[in-house]
């Protein structure tokens, strides 16, 4: 897919982390200007995230009650990352997420507290015994409970429309790999630049992780039948070829911290459960090859969302393709053992749904799996989004920005369109002052940039701590009184603010 989204589609993906690591490199080797402001944002990013995340100077979230909306609230991570991302994003995509967000927290969460308010009992998917009224509900649980099913079904009828609407990227995809395969090697297209690994080592390596999980009894399916296993091998690579290409898309518009790896996940389960139910295969090896499935599936769409921001990255700084892939590949077998390995430290120190470590995505697919294998999900919510992400589609929005805004937490939306919405302003600026729009709003996007890698390097080193140390940081102990802490956090954020629009009406 290299070809057509990071090449053909360069100037209509942006891919911001990407474009944050070329602009990164691009300005250490130039230095002076470009240089001055992409630093001064690392420093600054890394020295946010460090009174955020180690001395918990201020809350990492402030929210807002509105009265007379019923459990209406708004949020925000006030981040630098986020922001960041805002403004390489620009207004029109981050308006489009924020709207989805709006939608999820302003309307359908309100609506929901309004008509359960005087329910006796628990509202389906809550259980009958034990489960909680919706007027005992938080915002945030009347969203996990029953708004992000909504999200879930806009995110797989968004997806589906991308896939259709990609199916000729894919056709021609196909077409060039299979070329590549009578010629003997990887597409060269445009030299060095376009040399891409042979077609016949990645057609190869599909193949044989299918045959790997269609023959080995212990890793998928277990105790089920070969044609058990083999169905489920092949979902898995019709869904990883379909949700790989979403992703790439969705970080290429909107950045990987906005992937919906989950909601992709969702989608698979939801697929091949209900694929499994038709066929019979309801027992403790059909749920354990759903779960399998949606797990290869979820990881691949997660990775191949994160290499695509490396290949755009080289693309940018003119790398060869075929050896950034080679390093991928090193780099995800590597990966893999240490995750594991911490994954199985982690369960055995915490217990997996409690409190100390309740994995939420987790659990909504534990739900889904049982749900659907079990007739017993809540597809009046799923089928609502679908609706959703349909109409976001017909008016001419992006349906996976509009999808991602009503499955994520309306707090993670708001800082993006901030950054959105400063980037507007300085174009705005630039116009009326008779200013190159373009270089002024560079000056922002490395400044942006710059915020995302310091941020995400500080990020890195305080989970390593965290990991080394047994215990997350416990800050300095500060306790603030009412809405203090908030004000403190908005005053900072509103610096970040600041530092994006002096940037960019320097001349």
């Amino acid at each position: 897919l290299r070809r057509f989204l990071i090449v053909n589609e360069h100037k209509n993906l942006p891919y911001p982390e990407g474009t944050a690591a070329a602009q990164l490199l691009i300005a250490a080797d130039a230095g002076g200007d470009r240089a001055k402001q992409v630093f001064q944002g690392l420093g600054v990013g890394a020295a946010y995230k460090a009174l955020l995340g180690l001395a918990k100077l201020w809350p990492e979230e402030v929210a807002f009650r509105l009265p007379v909306i019923p459990k209406g609230e708004i949020g925000m991570e006030p981040t630098p990352a986020l922001i960041g991302v805002g403004y390489i994003l620009g207004y029109r995509v981050s308006a489009i997420m924020v709207a989805g967000g709006l939608l999820s927290w302003l309307c359908l969460i309100p609506l929901i507290a309004h008509f359960g308010a005087g329910l006796t009992g628990p509202l389906f998917p809550q259980p009958e015994v034990g489960g909680l009224l919706i007027s005992e509900m938080s915002p945030g649980q009347i969203w996990s409970n029953y708004v992000r099913y909504v999200g879930a079904g806009a995110v797989a009828t968004a997806g589906v429309i991308a896939v259709v609407r990609n199916i000729p990227i894919m056709i021609s995809s196909l077409r060039v790999a299979v070329g590549g395969l009578t010629r003997g090697g990887g597409s060269d297209l445009g030299g060095r630049l376009g040399r891409d690994l042979p077609p016949a080592f990645v057609f190869g390596g599909a193949g044989a992780v299918v045959l790997f999980l269609a023959l080995t009894p212990h890793v998928i399916g277990v105790g089920g039948s070969i044609g058990l296993r083999l169905l489920a091998a092949l979902c898995v690579a019709v869904f990883s070829f379909v949700f790989v290409t979403v992703s790439a898309r969705i970080v290429g518009l909107m950045g990987v911290t906005s992937n919906p790896t989950s909601g992709m996940a969702i989608v698979t389960l939801l697929g091949t459960a209900t694929l499994f139910y038709a066929l019979g295969w309801t027992d403790a090896a059909g749920k354990a090859a759903v779960l399998t499935i949606g797990t290869v599936v979820c990881v691949a769409a997660s990775i191949g969302g994160d290499m695509s921001q490396d290949l755009k990255c080289g693309f940018l700084i003119g790398a060869t393709p075929a050896r950034q892939q080679v390093a991928e590949l090193a780099g995800v077998v590597g990966c893999a053992f240490m995750i594991s390995a911490a994954v199985y430290l982690l369960g055995t120190q915490y217990e997996y749904g409690g409190k100390d470590f309740p994995a939420p995505q987790a659990t909504l697919m534990k739900t889904v799996i049982e749900g659907v294998l079990s007739a017993n999900l809540p597809w009046g919510l799923v089928l609502t989004g679908a609706v959703l992400a349909l109409m976001a589609s017909l008016l001419g929005a992006p349906g996976l920005a509009f999808a991602v805004g009503v499955y994520l937490p309306l707090s993670a939306m708001t800082p993006v369109f901030v950054g959105g919405c400063l980037r507007a302003l300085a174009e705005r600026r630039a116009e009326a002052a008779g200013h190159d729009v373009e270089s002024s709003t560079e000056r922002g996007v490395l400044l942006g940039s710059g915020l995302i890698a310091g941020e995400g390097l500080t990020g890195v080193a305080i989970a390593l701590w965290a990991f080394l140390s047994g215990a997350r940081p416990a800050g300095l102990g500060i306790s603030y009184g009412p809405y203090v802490g908030e004000i403190i956090s908005l005053a900072a954020f509103s610096v970040l603010g600041w530092l994006l629009v002096r940037v960019s009406k320097q001349e």
